[in-house]
């Protein structure tokens, strides 16, 4: 479609599941040209399909996030395919718990290893590609020289060790988030916006274990009481819109919680 927010902007999301779908999508819908970058091609075939459904359209390119010369690789095609970088959302990561992850005392160094390099170095090596290009580029009214926006979570700063003890996931979101504010802080002057979005638990194929335990459930009907539940991927959507569109080009170094009352809420005890 040729209106919206972002016509003809250039956007690159990292993640062709879940959230990172849901906003792709929502970002062709609104005239943005998406290139889509994750690991798994099967997922970005229906990602794919799915846009043509809709009547838009959305490039996809496989490379791993964890890589260097992958990571410089994506962007690359993004530049042949669209020129300008007018936002990058990095959504793509993962649990780690199947890789060792779990409580401190438990947790192996692959574990940590394998999760700090899947959600905190690749989102540092796409952070790092996005800016390098966006530094070269003029300013260009609200949208200034680009934004970007990666994924935390609320288990960074709100744990929940009853049921989501996975010590390494904290920490590598943790992580970003410091990031987010230090390059925030040393962007602003050059008019690039960086931001977070730290949600809870939502209804994603990384979730899929959380979402069939019924006593997570039950936790979540307290804990995430706006929602009852796992919360929606299409209800994160529209704050990420929000962050990467020029109606929020004075917001910079915020971590964005999207989490159903979470963070103020306390699940019944039994």
């Amino acid at each position: 479609m040729s209106g919206g927010r972002f016509a003809s902007r250039g956007i690159l999301v990292t993640g062709s599941t879940g959230m990172g779908a849901a906003t792709a999508l929502a970002l062709a819908a609104e005239g943005a040209r998406v290139l889509v970058v994750g690991r798994d091609q099967g997922h970005l075939d229906s990602l794919a399909a799915a846009a043509d459904a809709q009547g838009t359209g959305i490039a996809t390119h496989a490379a791993d996030l964890r890589d260097e010369a992958s990571v410089e690789a994506a962007f690359a095609a993004f530049d042949a395919r669209f020129g300008r970088l007018d936002a990058v959302y990095g959504v793509a990561g993962i649990s780690g718990r199947r890789f060792g992850d779990g409580p401190l005392h438990h947790a192996t160094l692959e574990g940590w290893d394998t999760v700090m390099a899947t959600n905190a170095t690749s989102q540092f090596l796409v952070a790092r590609a996005a800016v390098q290009r966006m530094l070269g580029q003029q300013r260009d009214g609200a949208w200034g020289r680009g934004t970007i926006l990666l994924m935390s979570t609320q288990l960074a700063s709100h744990p929940a060790a009853r049921f989501f003890a996975t010590h390494a996931y904290a920490a590598s979101k943790g992580a970003i988030e410091s990031l987010v504010r230090a390059a925030a802080a040393t962007y602003a002057p050059e008019g690039i916006r960086v931001n977070a979005i730290a949600p809870s638990l939502i209804a994603t194929p990384m979730s899929r274990r959380a979402q069939t335990d019924g006593a997570i459930l039950a936790y979540l009907a307290d804990k995430q009481p706006l929602a009852g539940g796992p919360i929606d991927a299409d209800d994160v959507t529209p704050v990420a819109l929000h962050l990467l569109s020029p109606d929020a080009r004075m917001v910079t170094g915020q971590v964005v919680a999207v989490d159903g009352g979470w963070s103020v809420s306390e699940p019944r005890s039994g």
